[in-house]
């Protein structure tokens, strides 16, 4: 009876170490899941051509994603590529979950990112951010600022483009 109750601890605590906590692994999960709901069914068969339009995907991502598909192999930067690690899986129709969970196996990494706190324009007091957020902000809009060095330059500029970027 002691022996069965050793062996039911030691599985439970192997199934515990080997699924995905809440919130990790967030950026492999939404990466893949988005790039898995632009395939087609005759591509989502293939592993080959799975990887090539994983290829063609990450060529357009930036920032968190944009190192994801470099930790994967996907843009041609990459130092090494386990992108048939991701491939054959999905190619069976394994979940983004799953799929994270056996990549995290191969490179801890991929599991390590995860995305910055959005930050709320309708709401944050701008003079209380810091620089680094400020340049963040015009950084996700895709703008920057010539010449500013002072932080008063910075908020001018995103008060500036403010009305471009948001909605109200």
């Amino acid at each position: 009876m002691e022996l069965q109750a050793v062996i039911l601890v030691v599985i439970m605590s192997v199934i515990a170490v080997s699924s995905l906590k809440p919130n990790e692994c967030e950026v492999c999960i939404k990466t893949l899941t988005k790039f898995s709901d632009t395939l087609d069914d005759s591509t989502r068969k293939d592993p080959k051509k799975i990887e090539n339009e994983f290829r063609e995907f990450c060529k357009g991502l930036k920032n968190k994603e944009n190192r994801f598909c470099y930790y994967l192999g996907g843009l041609e930067e990459s130092a090494t590529g386990i992108l048939g690690e991701m491939s054959k899986p999905m190619s069976w129709s394994m979940p983004a979950e799953k799929i994270c969970e056996k990549l995290k196996k191969k490179d801890a990494q991929i599991c390590e990112l995860h995305y910055d706190v959005e930050i709320d324009l309708k709401n944050v007091d701008l003079k209380k951010l810091k620089v680094r957020d400020l340049k963040k902000i015009l950084n996700d809009w895709g703008e920057n600022c010539e010449g500013c060095i002072e932080k008063s330059e910075y908020l001018s500029r995103i008060e500036e483009l403010k009305p471009r970027h948001t909605e109200l």
